[in-house]
């Protein structure tokens, strides 16, 4: 359909989704003012008027029912792919994230190990100084006993030695 009616005589527009708007606000108009039949309740209405907006409200439907169908395919589509997009989106947010959770995991654990290895290494250290603080005040004073000794022998030497003189002489 193209959009134009064929009508002996010419080509007739269709009406637009407004216009159809309009023709089914016109009927609903003319159904609720139409004269009422004494006793019946029931209206009168102009047939042809009616016949005429029907027919075209049934002509144009169609199109606009495909348009709106093709529409909502559309938007449908179109929410699918985003929604999908977004899926993977949000995955790879995640794997990132597990990732750094991870990484900055591995990164605590190494900190922390290499914290500990460096008290371990000041520690031994300490120990070591200390062990050997030790050592040398050790060997400082079995040192200072040896030189005590070699220094009374020296004493005596020469006590022996002043005594040999005094006696000689």
């Amino acid at each position: 359909m193209n959009g134009d009616r064929e009508e002996a005589g010419g080509t007739v527009a269709l009406p637009t989704v407004g216009q159809v708007q309009n023709l089914v606000s016109e009927m609903i108009m003319a159904i609720s003012e139409a004269k009422t039949i004494p006793a019946s309740g029931k209206v009168i209405i102009d047939r042809e008027q009616m016949l005429q907006t029907l027919e075209m409200l049934q002509d144009r439907l169609p199109e606009e029912l495909r348009t709106a169908r093709w529409m909502v395919r559309e938007r449908e589509t179109f929410v699918a792919r985003t929604n999908e997009r977004v899926r993977d989106l949000i995955q790879r947010a995640r794997q990132k994230a597990d990732e750094l959770v991870s990484d900055t995991n591995i990164i605590a654990e190494a900190t922390e190990e290499a914290n500990i290895l460096v008290r371990r290494a000041e520690d031994h250290s300490h120990r070591i100084r200390l062990e050997a603080e030790d050592y040398a005040e050790d060997r400082l004073e079995r040192l200072e006993a040896l030189m005590g000794r070699v220094l009374d022998q020296i004493r005596a030497m020469r006590a022996e030695l002043r005594q040999t003189r005094s006696v000689g002489q």
